[in-house]
């Protein structure tokens, strides 16, 4: 299919191309920007006057729910809300039923994503067999099953020797680790950030050291073993400075943020409601600022929605009793922009912490719009704006945001040249 995009301003964050042009794609990759190509005749035209053309959105941590938990969610309605809310390519966590330890769950999981062709999509494997942090999963294996980068998520390695013994194997092979750093003792049995708000409303409390404290050690043993390692989910000031002194000194890690912590603080938790019972929780105002503007200066390089979709259920017991996450894939793009309206970050730079930020964090080729890669584009109107809920595809509407009028409105996203969703 020859399609042409008509009149969009087109931005390319990772080459620094900003203007209005056309966009001219062939057998699923841009094959023209500006200038059509010599015989180029086209078979579909996108009017895009008045919308922004930027390369599909990178999210580098989407949990699709299946194979196990097709209550929650699965891949066909997770990834076609994440087409919806503008992610060309979804990293999925191993935390499936089971545990995304063996080559055959990776293939199982890239088999149903292709069948359902709304996303790509991109296994994170588990570090350890069972994600259990004791004895180390088949990781060659696994990244030849496709697996793009290993992790444990919130299950830690309680024995610093063996995740160091781990860690020198994937260095080994040149394997990309994804930590998640949060001390268990520390943050056992903890629901809230250990603050004010916690106190009043009679929370057992996070304390921030629950992340340097683990994220200092995991810094350390990155820089003895010399593993490519990516830090996921901070939520603390603190926690984004160690990885910004750490990349002074020239130790090359990344690290990425919730896009609900850049929005929301502890003090969403005052009515006790369970939409906002997440972890690692939701921290202070003064934390906020700080992982803001860790993201505006790049120490943090990824913007991901840690999409995690709950039935109904889920949500309805005591907040201590129910399961933490957010289903907000679909509003990545919107939410993001808020960070726009609010002067926060200009467009440009947003769009890099969305597709080349996290995609150049996991040495993945995509998030950029130029001559000759895959046609991954996003098209959305930044003048117009979208009733969260209004249209929902995930299975989870575990969502804090539905109700509200959030900026911009996502009109076509496309996957290889190939519209995968249509407002």
């Amino acid at each position: 299919m020859r399609t042409r995009i008509l009149g969009a301003r087109v931005i390319d964050p990772s080459s620094g191309f900003d203007q209005v042009a056309d966009i001219f794609i062939e057998s699923g990759k841009i094959s023209a920007i500006g200038q059509a190509p010599m015989g180029f005749v086209t078979e579909h035209d996108i009017d895009a006057q008045g919308l922004v053309a930027a390369p599909g959105l990178v999210d580098l941590n989407v949990a699709l729910r299946e194979p196990g938990y097709s209550r929650k969610g699965s891949i066909r309605t997770e990834t076609l809300a994440a087409a919806a809310g503008g992610v060309t390519s979804v990293c999925c966590p191993p935390f499936t039923k089971p545990v995304l330890d063996t080559p055959a769950v990776a293939e199982l999981i890239l088999d149903r994503a292709r069948e359902a062709g709304h996303t790509k999509v991109f296994p994170i494997g588990a570090l350890s067999k069972g994600l259990e942090g004791e004895q180390l999963a088949e990781l060659v294996a696994l990244r030849d099953a496709g697996c793009v980068a290993f992790g444990n998520g919130l299950n830690s390695f309680r024995n610093s020797r063996t995740l160091r013994r781990a860690l020198e194997y994937a260095a080994t092979f040149n394997l990309t680790v994804i930590f998640h750093s949060q001390d268990h003792d520390l943050a056992e049995d903890g629901l809230a950030h250990e603050g004010a708000m916690a106190s009043f409303l009679g929370l057992p409390g996070i304390p921030e050291t629950a992340e340097t404290v683990a994220l200092a050690r995991d810094l350390l043993l990155v820089e003895q073993t010399g593993v490519r390692a990516h830090f996921s989910q901070l939520t603390s000031a603190r926690g984004a400075q160690l990885i910004a002194e750490a990349q002074a000194r020239g130790l090359s890690v990344t690290a990425d943020v919730a896009m609900y912590q850049l929005i929301l603080t502890d003090e969403a938790l005052e009515g006790f409601s369970s939409l906002y019972h997440v972890q690692p929780p939701l921290r202070s105002a003064a934390d906020r600022e700080g992982l803001r503007a860790a993201v505006k200066s790049g120490v943090i390089s990824a913007i991901s929605s840690h999409h995690q979709p709950h039935e109904r259920d889920a949500k309805l017991a005591p907040f201590g009793a129910t399961e933490p996450g957010i289903s907000s894939v679909q509003l990545l793009l919107p939410l993001a922009m808020s960070l726009v309206q609010d002067g926060l970050l200009d467009l440009p730079t947003l769009l890099a912490r969305l597709s080349c930020g996290p995609a150049d964090a996991l040495s993945l080729p995509l998030g950029r719009l130029k001559v000759g890669v895959a046609a991954d584009v996003l098209l959305f109107d930044p003048q117009a704006s979208t009733l969260a809920g209004e249209t929902w595809f995930s299975k989870g509407a575990n969502c804090p945001f539905i109700g509200h009028c959030l900026p911009s409105a996502i009109r076509y996203t496309l996957v290889d040249g190939r519209i995968s969703y249509q407002a």
